[in-house]
């Protein structure tokens, strides 16, 4: 995931919208679960930049970024296997039994998800590639182009409609976008001789649109699927291992053999894996209870927090033309995150109320019911992060 973080994906079967709550659940509770979602998704979505920019920044030994690709897939992994183990209520021979039939007896089901995990695989140590060679505010402003590969994709292969406003929004995300780029490239303050901030666009940029076409692939082969999102993740997991360590092999083989697998592991990398493993899985749970807007605002709030600790942490410097391509990106996730109805209300609001045409709502009757991006199905959601995948 969100990948992952968050990256932008689909929800697994099973997941549950906003509103979805059992009935005779109070609205102060419901509120409370919405706070507590957004306070992990901004944690998360901001501290796992932050924990690999810092990691790969410390001095010392710096460690393999493929190896710490494959721990996260094994924790990942193993996390999932052992949530089925409990949902097969501690049976070891039923959980064997449903695991030789849906991965191994339904091969041709399994083998599909290797297409996503090879992209996912690939885009995690991109992202440590764009880390490496970005401030961390930047990788999180131009990270944000996942939406716009996202919703391109979903146009092309799933045949979705956007609304004018989200079309709008995605060029004013573009926009914003390549501000922060014009401003990294003008300077954008001193950086580590070490850093070349064309590598971290060309990776930012491969990884965004990684993180679109298999998020969408992913989504289009859930679709009249029946496995849970725990036995997917478990099947993604298997994938992203082999291939994270075929990887590390071609990669970095020689290196990690020559120094060993965990060389220069410190507990802030650790942190960055663990993070990597289990924050995906823990947006997983809470994000069914965070609303579309939500989600938006979410975004939005983790790159005002990867600014401000960059700011404190790196002594990142920002300047009028950041500060400028950072709101832009910022109203355009907001608006690309409201709800249909809501989109239809502003796009309205600078329209003509009078003449033939304008529809007047008869007195004494209540308001039809608004469209809303949820649909009931989280496999809508522009703004589910990779991590929901959970990878």
């Amino acid at each position: 995931a969100v990948g992952s973080g968050g990256s932008t994906a689909t929800a697994g079967p099973g997941a549950v919208s906003a509103g979805a709550l059992e009935p005779g659940t109070s609205s102060a509770a419901h509120r409370r679960l919405k706070y507590i979602s957004l306070a992990v998704l901004v944690v998360q979505n901001a501290s796992l930049i932050l924990s690999i920019r810092y990691a790969r920044t410390l001095p010392g030994d710096r460690f393999f970024a493929t190896t710490a690709v494959v721990m996260a897939e094994v924790l990942k992994g193993l996390t999932c296997l052992l949530l089925l183990f409990a949902q097969k209520r501690g049976n070891v021979k039923h959980l064997v039994l449903f695991l030789h039939e849906a991965v191994l007896v339904q091969y041709m089901d399994t083998l599909k998800l290797a297409v996503p995990s090879l992209i996912y695989t690939l885009q995690n140590n991109l992202q440590y590639v764009a880390i490496s060679n970005l401030p961390a505010a930047t990788f999180q402003v131009t990270y944000q182009l996942k939406i716009l590969t996202t919703a391109l994709f979903s146009v092309l292969m799933l045949n979705r409609s956007l609304s004018r406003l989200q079309w709008a929004s995605l060029l004013l995300l573009f926009t914003g976008v390549a501000i922060v780029q014009a401003q990294q490239a003008g300077g954008g303050g001193p950086r580590p001789l070490d850093q070349n901030p064309g590598v971290g666009l060309a990776a930012v940029v491969a990884s965004c649109l990684s993180s679109g076409f298999a998020g969408v692939y992913f989504e289009k082969i859930l679709k009249g699927s029946s496995g849970s999102v725990w036995l997917r993740n478990l099947q993604l997991g298997l994938f992203g291992t082999a291939l994270g360590l075929v990887g590390l092999w071609w990669a970095e083989g020689t290196a990690v053999a020559h120094r060993g697998f965990f060389f220069g592991y410190t507990p802030a990398v650790w942190g960055v894996v663990l993070n990597q493993a289990f924050g995906g899985l823990l947006v997983a749970v809470v994000v069914k209870y965070a609303d579309n807007i939500l989600k938006g605002f979410a975004t939005s709030l983790s790159i005002v927090l990867s600014t401000v600790a960059s700011i404190r942490l790196f002594g990142f410097h920002v300047d009028p033309l950041f500060a400028l391509g950072a709101g832009l990106v910022i109203g355009a996730v907001y608006l690309y995150s409201l709800p249909r109805g809501a989109a239809k209300a502003i796009a309205s609001a600078s329209a003509p109320t009078s003449g033939p045409c304008t529809h007047q709502q008869p007195p004494g009757q209540p308001p039809p019911p608004q469209l809303s991006s949820h649909h009931g199905d989280l496999s809508t959601e522009p703004f589910l992060p990779k991590s929901v995948l959970v990878k």
